[in-house]
């Protein structure tokens, strides 16, 4: 008996369940290059007998039994597969791969042993299940180049022996700031692109809120984690408001707020409070807690600029950089003048000098305070500085009505 549904059905359990049995196979192989091929042959095995015999009422622990006995067959052949024989006959669980087999593999994408573009390559790929093609067009490269990029990354992985699993209590937290800080970069990439083709990408952002919601299935009391969720999700709240019908990008001071997802930000906010109830602040709960701020606010005059410039402060203890400086001189701009705010940014010159933010920043203070001419010289080198097309024409405006 036919069953035409089968192999679109294939395609769903292969979204739903791929990752974990990826994750799976290299947690107890140590190996993810081999993981991928154990279970492009289970995929291969599936869409032959799926559409004759029907999809079995288990396809995720199907999919997870044919993987094992493909890799049990392959390793037999092969005089170095003997150790890992052992392995994959004897610890393979009888149940479906569990979630901390997907976690493993999300923390062994994001290892520090790897360049920051490989752990996002890498999680695109195997977390996240973009093909090569895919990915390789996320980075706007050629596919063979990406390729190379993700075979050295795997090979990385196996080489300096990085376990696909959850690590040790005692190097959790170090290994939880990576796995966060390839999200939120994929986060910030696809909310204001550095790609001079579009403004923005919802794709990563989609991938980034996946990632972050399935972090915080993972590990619900883990408070950075809820931190980081609650700010994707602010940020999202008015994300309908900040390009115009022409695709032009909005300024937040300019944003219609009566337009932006009230109920996104209630959730949002409930979540940061879950956090700050732990009582382990960290950078992404400081973040949301700004975020949340602007987000309260009912126009741009009434934000609490104080409260705003005091998280900021908290944030360089937790995280010095001079960018966290450089949004603090923003509401120091608000809350004690731009003459002071001035002083504070012209500190960073030194380390933002090729920053288009500092310029920007500097050409609105010295606005204010009459230099005008200087505040052109400053949007003038910001636009130069720009790559973003709609941060481009944003500034091009500015200066046009300068």
């Amino acid at each position: 008996m036919q069953h035409p549904s089968a192999l679109a059905d294939l395609e769903r359990v292969y979204r739903a369940e791929a990752a974990r049995l990826r994750g799976a196979l290299a947690h107890r192989l140590g190996d993810l290059d081999l993981a991928e091929e154990l279970l492009q042959d289970a995929l291969l095995e599936a869409a032959a007998h799926w559409p004759e015999e029907g999809v079995p009422a288990n396809p995720g622990g199907w999919l997870a039994t044919t993987a094992k006995r493909k890799g049990i067959d392959r390793l037999r052949r092969e005089q170095a597969g003997r150790d890992k024989l052992a392995l994959i006959a004897n610890s393979w669980p009888d149940s479906d791969p569990a979630d901390d087999d997907l976690l493993g593999l999300i923390f062994a994408c994001c290892s520090p042993e790897l360049p920051r573009e490989s752990q996002i390559a890498l999680t695109l790929r195997s977390v996240c299940g973009l093909t090569t093609a895919e990915v390789a067009a996320a980075y706007l490269q050629p596919e063979p180049t990406m390729a190379q990029r993700l075979s050295r990354a795997r090979k990385l992985l196996q080489q300096r022996g990085v376990r696909f699993a959850v690590p040790d209590p005692d190097e959790f937290n170090a290994r939880l700031d990576e796995v966060l800080g390839v999200v939120y970069l994929l986060f910030n990439e696809g909310y204001l692109t550095s790609s001079a083709r579009e403004p923005a990408r919802h794709d990563l952002v989609a991938t980034a809120q996946w990632l972050g919601d399935l972090l915080h299935q993972l590990m619900p009391r883990e408070p950075e984690g809820l931190g980081l969720r609650a700010l994707m999700m602010l940020h999202q709240a008015r994300a309908t408001t900040r390009f115009d019908g022409w695709g032009r990008l909005v300024r937040l001071a300019d944003q219609d707020r009566s337009r932006w997802d009230r109920a996104t930000i209630v959730a949002a906010t409930e979540l940061l409070d879950s956090a700050l109830a732990g009582r382990r602040p960290g950078p992404y709960q400081v973040q949301a807690a700004i975020a949340a701020l602007h987000a309260q606010a009912t126009c741009y005059a009434d934000t609490d600029w104080a409260q705003i410039r005091l998280l900021y402060d908290q944030l360089d203890r937790l995280t010095p950089s001079p960018v966290v400086r450089l949004n603090r001189a923003v509401a120091t701009r608000y809350t004690h003048g731009a003459a002071t705010a001035l002083v504070e940014l012209d500190r960073l010159e030194g380390e933002l000098r090729d920053y288009r933010l500092w310029y920007a920043v500097r050409g609105e203070l010295l606005r204010d305070l009459g230099r005008t001419e200087e505040a052109r010289l400053a949007d003038k080198r910001a636009l130069e500085l720009a790559t973003n097309p709609a941060e481009r024409e944003l500034l091009a405006r500015r200066l046009a009505e300068a």
